[in-house]
């Protein structure tokens, strides 16, 4: 039998909560099909390109955005669905919305090393800034948790410094707005499949069932 080889693009930005409720989804779905060859790659895109790169005090942009019951409102609903998939949303008054660019950047980087696993800096990124509230904005940050995944924290620390590859990376999500992308996670299957949202994990089952009989 042939193994069946799916390219999986998954277009999000770390401060997207359902991208990370997405992320668990698409585990959950994998596990189910271990038999399937994917290769996940991470996209990058930005749901606030103009947040300041300092970054904004979350709560206070929140309720910008929503007004300040419907902030809650959504917070409490993604507590409840974080529950659900495992992740432990957090909360604090000095958490930051920041401008994600940096952490995009970081990813290409770690993308493009064969060396790493992608997979591990996006749960590491999504965890940062959803569950601990720490600024994923910050160099020292973003700094420090590449050492933890295996790239040189030093160049890192000084490639970051220089704004290195920002304007690629801002290319590269020009590039998914052009494909019709304006919510994420978006999730592109070999090239021609699209799922807009945090598909439940059936769904994604469904589509990867698809490709594997070629219907």
């Amino acid at each position: 039998m042939t193994e069946t080889t799916i390219n999986l693009e998954v277009i999000s930005d770390w401060v997207c909560p359902w991208c990370f409720v997405g992320k668990r989804r698409l585990e959950a779905a994998l596990a189910e099909r271990p038999e399937l060859n994917v290769t996940v790659t991470w996209q990058p895109f930005q749901l606030s390109p103009d947040i300041p790169r300092e970054g904004l005090n979350r709560e206070q942009y929140f309720q910008q955005i929503f007004g300040p019951e419907r902030a809650v409102t959504i917070m409490d609903r993604l507590k409840q669905t974080g529950q659900e998939e495992g992740i432990a949303f957090g909360s604090h008054a000095d958490a930051m919305a920041p401008n994600t660019l940096s952490a995009h950047v970081l990813m290409n980087w770690a993308s493009a090393d064969d060396r790493l696993d992608a997979s591990e800096l996006a749960e590491k990124l999504f965890h940062a800034h959803h569950v601990d509230c720490e600024d994923i904005g910050d160099h020292a940050v973003l700094t420090r948790i590449a050492g933890e995944v295996g790239m040189d924290a030093d160049a890192v620390a000084e490639r970051l410094a220089a704004r290195e590859d920002e304007t690629l990376v801002k290319e590269r999500i020009a590039n998914s707005k052009t494909r019709s992308v304006s919510g994420v996670p978006f999730f592109v299957i070999n090239g021609q499949h699209g799922l807009s949202g945090a598909q439940p994990t059936d769904v994604l089952l469904s589509a990867f069932d698809q490709i594997e009989t070629g219907d």
